[in-house]
């Protein structure tokens, strides 16, 4: 637990202390964010923020785990793990991915970066690599950081997966986490609000995990997961740096994440979903980045057969502004839907625990 509260104080300082100086060096730079022609109007306004702020979010995160580590030295804390490192190794490369398409769009002027075909390259190759190595690293208990079965709560041993099966559902998730917080991160603080609830989530069910791990208490409704208190520390650094952020990122924005912070974010879900074993649960967990993808998808289908749209603009976030509702109205109450999939998420990974031990 305390290196839990370390790596979260450590990650929330950096985070909240770095982001200003990244928005004096950004503006100085020019480093200002390009808003989409056919987006609402009152966003025109924002144009020029400094953008990429992601990069506090992410040095945060590392700052937060290698300093709970540092910490734990002191006394005789288990060292960083393959499944840390590994979700951290995801969000990094995803963050790179981002960066890119950030400094792209800043340098042409236009809120144009990478085409999509080079933004899909980046996320299948970080994706692949990720898988490949997950399957490696065995421990003592012959666990591995991810395991090749598809899993609820924990894996599912009667639906199990060759290699190239297991690296086509990883590929899945991380382009569909990415581009689902991608496309949720809209409204100023909206992304980070809501990373930050849906972390808080994981930073309770991977320490339920540890306590309950087979490996060191075999019991009925145990969980064979490989590193779950490292992994906490990973939840707990990635919701304490989106706090950070979003102390600056809040309405009136003073910097934006760009897709260096939301291809990171989604990058850090996907990486969490998999060495955890709930990549269903998640689904639930992050029900307001799935919702913010169905709009979209829903939109395109429904314009293309009808030739009607379903919102006045998708995502649907959009849709509640062009109705009317002031900006931080929607970003509140999306933050509140967010913590309600969040909560609705940990109570069916209780449940399961219960029916579980009987």
């Amino acid at each position: 637990m305390r290196q839990i509260l370390f790596s979260a104080a450590i990650a929330l300082a950096v985070s909240i202390l770095l982001t200003p100086l990244l928005i004096r060096f950004f503006a100085r730079q020019g480093f200002g964010q390009e808003i989409r022609v056919d987006g609402p109007a009152s966003h025109q306004a924002k144009r020029g923020t400094p953008t990429m702020g992601g990069v506090a979010i992410l040095i945060g995160m590392w700052a937060g785990y290698l300093g709970s580590h540092l910490i734990g030295v002191g006394y005789d804390a288990e060292g960083p793990t393959a499944s840390g490192l590994l979700v951290l190794g995801l969000t990094t490369a995803l963050g790179v991915v981002g960066f890119i398409d950030d400094f792209i769009k800043i340098r042409k002027g236009r809120n144009l970066g990478l085409t999509a075909a080079g933004k899909y390259i980046g996320q299948l190759t970080a994706a692949v690599v990720f898988g490949v190595l997950a399957l490696q690293f065995r421990n003592d208990y012959g666990l591995t950081p991810a395991s090749k079965h598809i899993s609820y709560v924990r894996d599912i041993t009667t639906v199990s997966m060759g290699v190239i099966f297991f690296l086509l559902f990883v590929s899945l998730i991380v382009v569909g986490t990415s581009n689902a917080v991608n496309l949720t991160d809209g409204l100023d603080g909206l992304a980070a609000g809501s990373m930050s609830l849906v972390m808080g989530g994981y930073v309770i069910i991977t320490f339920w995990q540890y306590y309950h791990a087979c490996a060191t208490k075999p019991e009925a409704g145990c969980y064979n997961v490989r590193d779950p208190l490292d992994l906490a520390l990973v939840a707990a650094a990635g919701a304490a740096a989106c706090i950070g952020f979003l102390w600056w990122n809040a309405a009136p924005a003073k910097i934006f994440m760009g897709d260096t912070g939301s291809l990171a974010l989604g990058g850090l879900l996907a990486g969490m979903a998999i060495t955890t074993r709930t990549e269903l649960l998640m689904v639930v967990l992050a029900a307001l980045f799935v919702a913010e993808t169905l709009s979209v998808i829903l939109q395109v289908a429904v314009y293309r057969t009808t030739r009607n749209r379903l919102f006045k603009m998708a995502p649907f976030h959009h849709h509640f502004e062009l109705s009317k509702w002031a900006e931080t109205t929607v970003i509140i109450r999306f933050w509140l839907l967010a913590g309600m999939a969040s909560a609705v998420g940990l109570g069916l990974f209780y449940s399961e625990y219960l029916s579980a031990v009987g």
